[in-house]
């Protein structure tokens, strides 16, 4: 197992635009901590620590230390964050506090693994659902639930009842919810084209033969 990240992180006491903008000046961005049984906190901590921590293979599911200055260390884990539109940048974030058991919905990605053996011609893949929501503790929450697709031939389908994930895990999705499948693409058959008549020329017409020549 990964060595837990630990992120450092100060109490903050103002609050408004202006200290925000401070904040973000000095590589900083404000934090609200709540949850797992405690009051609800607001800090601040290193904008490149937690995006690193986005970057990581398990991202937003990454549970992580807070240690904040004068508090307890707590494992956290992101709940919500918000995006600057203009320049992509995170400017505020949510984090969780986690109970020792507490279970809690997170959204893992769906990776389709392998390469079906046969294809008729025209047949392609359809993934119709590339995440789903499950319930676990975080720590043990996936980083991904890969789905082998070797065997999947035309006309099948895999379905959310056909995932294997482990035990402790509990998928929120309705079993019968089409995972992937394989489906026959035709080209549209071309309507055939009316033979085109004859131009018809403008211009003079030919005489009639006159009578008696």
């Amino acid at each position: 197992m990964a060595e837990k990240v630990v992120v450092k992180a100060e109490k903050r006491d103002s609050r408004g635009k202006n200290e925000a903008r401070r904040l973000r000046a000095v590589g900083k961005i404000p934090v609200v901590v709540y949850g797992g049984g405690g009051d609800s906190l607001a800090a601040t901590a290193s904008l490149s620590d937690l995006a690193a921590i986005l970057r990581t293979d398990a991202g937003v599911n990454t549970v992580f230390s807070l240690d904040i200055a004068g508090e307890a260390v707590s494992d956290v884990i992101f709940q919500d964050r918000q995006i600057d539109p203009i320049i992509g940048r995170m400017v505020h974030a949510d984090l969780r506090r986690i109970a020792k058991g507490e279970k809690m919905e997170m959204t893992v990605p769906i990776h389709l693994i392998g390469e079906p053996e046969t294809l008729e011609e025209g047949a392609v893949i359809s993934q119709a659902l590339r995440e789903i929501k499950v319930l676990c503790e975080p720590a043990n929450a996936p980083e991904s639930i890969d789905v082998d697709i070797s065997s999947l031939g035309s006309g099948h389908s895999i379905h959310v009842s056909d995932l294997k994930v482990e035990k402790g895990i509990e998928i929120l999705e309705a079993p019968d919810a089409v995972v992937a499948s394989i489906v026959i693409v035709r080209e549209t058959e071309l309507e055939p084209q009316l033979e085109a008549a004859e131009p018809e020329v403008i211009g003079e017409a030919p005489s009639e033969e006159k009578e008696g020549e």
